[in-house]
């Protein structure tokens, strides 16, 4: 079980790290959003184009970016939602093994369902041909638009590190239930 534990923090702590990138996400939305406001007000005065549709592109991949790598951040620190509010009252056991068999049965199906799905269309979008070759990558229809396949990947990464962090619940909950 030490060895299950030593793994699950270790699961926890590239929890964490993701989690602050993802608050950091945050506040560069934030401050793109706000130049782009600025920018585009002000260049409609002078008459000059101090923005662009990679910066709108930025926005909307960094505000995507806050939800893809906070999935498993919002798991690790129970901050999902729950609507059964027995729960709140139930012991730590009954909570374990409430998680565990939610955890076991539906997080985990979600999470693979979710990979098996945007796995396909993730490698078209770096231009894998149906002979398995690689072509040029999918870009943005807009001008000045950024490449969608790195944006794309991190779903993968999202559903990844969602399923990791399951993992480590699941570890978490085990060690309650022995211990209780």
């Amino acid at each position: 079980m030490q060895t299950l534990l030593k793994f699950s923090q270790r699961i926890d702590d590239i929890t964490e790290y993701f989690g602050k990138a993802s608050a950091f996400c945050v506040l560069l939305t934030i401050a793109i959003g706000f130049y782009n406001v600025i920018a585009r007000y002000l260049g409609r005065f002078l008459g000059i184009k101090f923005t662009s549709n990679m910066l709108i592109e930025l926005q909307w991949y960094l505000f995507s970016l806050t939800f893809l790598l906070g999935f498993a951040y919002i798991l690790k620190h129970g901050e999902n939602v729950r609507v059964d509010f027995l729960y709140t009252n139930w012991s730590p056991k009954i909570k374990a093994w409430v998680d565990l068999i939610g955890h076991s049965l539906f997080l985990i199906t979600f999470c693979v369902i979710g990979l098996y799905v945007t796995i396909h269309p993730v490698l078209q979008s770096w231009g894998r041909l149906p002979d398995g070759t690689f072509g040029t990558w999918e870009l943005s229809p807009d001008p000045d638009g950024l490449p969608r396949a790195p944006i794309k990947s991190m779903i993968l990464v999202g559903f990844g590190m969602l399923l990791m962090q399951t993992f480590s619940e699941i570890i978490k909950n085990v060690k309650v239930i022995q211990e209780n």
